[in-house]
């Protein structure tokens, strides 16, 4: 009897609920809901329902499938690059000149003084290479994009010497080891996992030789009895031995960071100094931009990047470089505050413990809270393992356990983090003109359970 009380599609469908709506898709919707009913009539886990109620599930997934994903949070974690929430942010001003690029023709590969094609890597060019005091400069689309393009341009067939305390793995299972293969180029390992030494480097080399290379140990630290070669002592062996070095940086900074995070983290500007052949970086780490993989180097080696038919899949698009170029103005221009990484980064630990402050005085009365100096990490891969002083206001609430807070919380787009069983909303991320919205949440949140 049930199962002939369901309603046929092409009935169903006109309902007024849905007028305004995509036929295609409340169509689609429509056919999983009723066989969804049919599949649970059949196994007698529905005794009864009506059509309101497959309106309503009907509406819920329509909204479900056309609602964006992807939501804006309020980070509390105190970790700036968080590579899970989108590292790092894009100052307002940025995006809103960005747009006018994205919404208008433009010169992305027209010569506007010549009147022909032009070539869309001309547009980051010019700032980069003012700022960072470099022949050439090629951008992609992120930095494993440059650590292939470049393996597979100069080293394929050939090999390549690296440390073995070098070999990184990063998040998503990238491995040096496996992208040399896939490139093309053969490794070499050299020294041991704690020590290298810059002999181990000379006598790896060979008539197969092409390139000695440097990784940035993005995410560990070796430390006790250990000792690595600083590449401007790499650079001096490749030029002596007429060979490619390279400094796959991960996560380069322009200018010497804060609380002693540059200390062994040479800065791009100190390791151009030594004149290398190419170096690359990612764009939204520590440069505080726009996801992008950005190589530096000699002009030669540059122009033979651009000729590798791999550059075609791995290019950036207009709306990419209309914001990288506005972030490297700003460095430009010495206007350090309007990057939102550098900005936290810098912020003082006074004003994070008044902020922390402000707050617990908004929440006190219906929450149990504390005020307490705490420490975070940059993120992101960049500096492993350094912390960096901050303040965070612990969360309590009656016999509610951590983890029920921090879900509460998280359903409501704050991300916390918990620390010896306590909910902590760390201080050293949260925008100022985000404080009132956490107020207002759990204002609304606990006060009056």
């Amino acid at each position: 009897m049930l199962l002939k009380s369901i309603p046929k599609v092409d009935k169903f469908i006109t309902n007024k609920a849905f007028e305004g709506l995509s036929k295609t898709l409340i169509t689609k919707i429509t056919k999983e809901v009723l066989e969804n009913l049919r599949v649970n009539i059949l196994k007698k886990d529905v005794k009864n329902f009506d059509e309101e109620g497959l309106i309503s599930a009907v509406l819920d997934e329509y909204q479900n499938i056309t609602s964006s994903s992807l939501k804006p949070l309020i980070n509390a974690t105190g970790i700036i690059v968080h590579t899970n929430l989108g590292r790092s942010l894009l100052n307002e001003d940025i995006f809103k000149n960005a747009i006018k690029i994205a919404t208008s023709y433009n010169n992305l590969e027209y010569d506007l003084e010549k009147g022909k094609r032009g070539e869309r890597y001309e547009h980051i060019t010019k700032s980069l290479k003012k700022l960072l005091d470099c022949e050439d400069v090629l951008v992609v689309n992120n930095n494993a994009s440059a650590v292939f393009l470049i393996l597979n341009t100069f080293c394929k067939n050939k090999e390549v010497v690296v440390s073995r305390g070098e070999l990184v793995e990063i998040g998503g299972s990238f491995r040096i080891p496996e992208v040399m293969s896939q490139s093309g180029a053969i490794l070499k390992e050299i020294g041991t996992t704690n020590k290298t030494h810059l002999r181990d480097y000379k006598n790896a080399i060979s008539e197969n030789t092409s390139m000695l290379m440097k990784v940035h140990k993005s995410n560990y630290s070796i430390e006790g009895f250990s000792s690595e070669v600083s590449f401007e002592e790499i650079s001096k062996l490749s030029k002596y031995e007429n060979l490619i070095d390279y400094y796959d940086m991960g996560s380069g900074h322009i200018f010497d960071l804060p609380y002693n995070l540059s200390k062994n983290e040479p800065s791009i500007i100190e390791l151009m100094k030594s004149n290398p052949s190419l170096l690359s970086f990612s764009g939204d780490k520590l440069l505080g931009s726009v996801q992008a993989g950005i190589i530096i180097g000699k002009k030669e080696l540059i122009e033979k990047l651009k000729k590798n038919q791999l550059l075609r899949m791995l290019r950036v698009d207009k709306i990419t470089f209309a914001l990288l170029e506005e972030s490297i103005n700003l460095y430009l221009k010495n206007e350090l505050d309007s990057i939102p990484t550098l900005q936290m980064l810098n912020t003082k630990i006074e004003v994070l413990e008044t902020r922390a402050k402000d707050l617990k005085k908004r929440i006190e009365s219906f929450l149990k809270c504390e005020v307490i100096k705490t420490s975070t990490m940059v993120g992101g891969g960049t500096t492993p393992n350094k912390k960096i002083p901050s303040f965070a206001l612990t969360l309590e609430f009656k016999n509610f356990k951590a983890n029920k807070i921090e879900e509460i919380l998280r359903k409501n787009l704050i991300i916390a983090r918990i620390e010896n069983d306590k909910v902590l909303l760390d201080f050293r991320t949260i925008k100022e003109e985000d404080i009132e919205k956490i107020a207002n949440i759990l204002e609304k949140e606990f006060k009056n359970v």
